[in-house]
């Protein structure tokens, strides 16, 4: 569900951009050791290079010739509380976006709202959570994420819709392309459920008070030992990333297959002023476009995904310890 930069106006990308950077500074700002200490780093930044290493894999529709990925932000809010993994999750799209061109550069914002802000910090708190009041169980962590990934990716699905609507893209009418997207990704959002209801399940079954942290609010113990669940997505995303990756659906996801429906393409046109300045950046920093190496030879795609995954996983991992830091220095000046 990445979107092109064609898809939006330099005015509403550029809105996006606004409200993601501001959601991404709340979340900064109202992290606290409860949710994110240095114990958590390592899997915050483990599990990163998983949902990286997951999103590459298409799985398809079937009886649609669409396919779709997984978002991964109900399954790391599980795993690491609704504001740390919004940030993570922030981290994989912003590799995706500037060093493998997935999703367009002006459209990043809006990509980080769609498939992040919405199940992370919205759909977590206000369904995911409550679910959980009268006590965790794998019936419940199970039900709630199907729910969550369903409902959350309906939402980013129509915020979609709106976005191009708001652009005044007139080649995916309102209608025709809101009663695509929607079913589509109700499917899609069914099949992320039920691999985030398995991780989920597994994580807690394994190591149940990192999930029974990030549901109650509460600081992992500096006592708990985290290794075997931080070896176990490591080995995971080194797998996916190297090896399932190659078996991804050939077939146009949620979004491309709407276009295709609506507009009989899976990509519009939008050259010149801002677009082509974007493009240009893009283009530079794009090392492995599309996951392939730049001469596009097509035999690059275990490279990518295991590049992409250690990026990921680094940017998490920077990103959590600075944040750590400066709550620890702000701790430190109180006193």
């Amino acid at each position: 569900m990445h979107m092109a930069d064609a898809l939006l106006s330099p005015a509403v990308g550029g809105a996006m951009w606004a409200v993601s950077a501001g959601a991404t500074v709340y979340a900064t700002k109202k992290i606290t050791d409860m949710d994110l200490s240095q114990k958590k780093l390592p899997v915050m930044a483990v599990a990163g290079a998983f949902v990286f290493a997951a999103q590459m894999i298409n799985f398809t529709i079937p009886g649609t010739g669409s396919s779709g990925h997984i978002c991964g932000g109900i399954m790391l809010a599980a795993l690491l509380g609704e504001l740390p993994a919004f940030l993570t999750l922030a981290s994989v799209l912003i590799i995706q976006c500037l060093f493998f061109a997935d999703g367009g550069l002006l459209a990043l914002g809006a990509n980080i709202f769609n498939m992040g802000f919405i199940p992370c910090l919205i759909m977590y708190p206000l369904i995911f959570r409550p679910l959980m009041k009268k006590g965790i169980s794998k019936a419940k962590l199970a039900g709630a994420s199907i729910l969550c990934c369903v409902l959350g990716l309906q939402l980013g699905a129509f915020g979609v819709v709106l976005e191009t609507l708001a652009s005044g893209i007139t080649e995916l009418p309102f209608g025709t392309f809101v009663a695509m997207m929607q079913p589509i990704h109700l499917a899609i959002g069914f099949v992320e459920g039920l691999i985030t209801a398995a991780v989920v399940v597994f994580v807690w079954q394994v190591r149940p008070e990192l999930v029974e942290s990030s549901v109650h609010k509460e600081k992992v113990s500096e006592n708990l030992s985290l290794g075997k669940v931080t070896v176990i997505f490591a080995v995971l995303s080194a797998v996916v990333a190297g090896g399932l990756s190659l078996l991804a659906s050939a077939f146009p996801d949620g979004l491309e297959w709407s276009m295709e429906k609506v507009a009989g393409t899976t990509e519009l046109e939008a050259s010149g002023g801002v677009y082509g300045f974007v493009e240009k950046i893009q283009n530079t920093l794009s090392f492995m476009p599309d996951y392939d190496f730049a001469a596009g030879t097509g035999s690059g795609t275990s490279v990518a995904g295991i590049v992409g995954a250690l990026l990921t996983c680094a940017l998490a991992l920077l990103t959590g310890f600075i944040i750590t830091q400066m709550k620890k220095k702000n701790v430190d000046g109180g006193h």
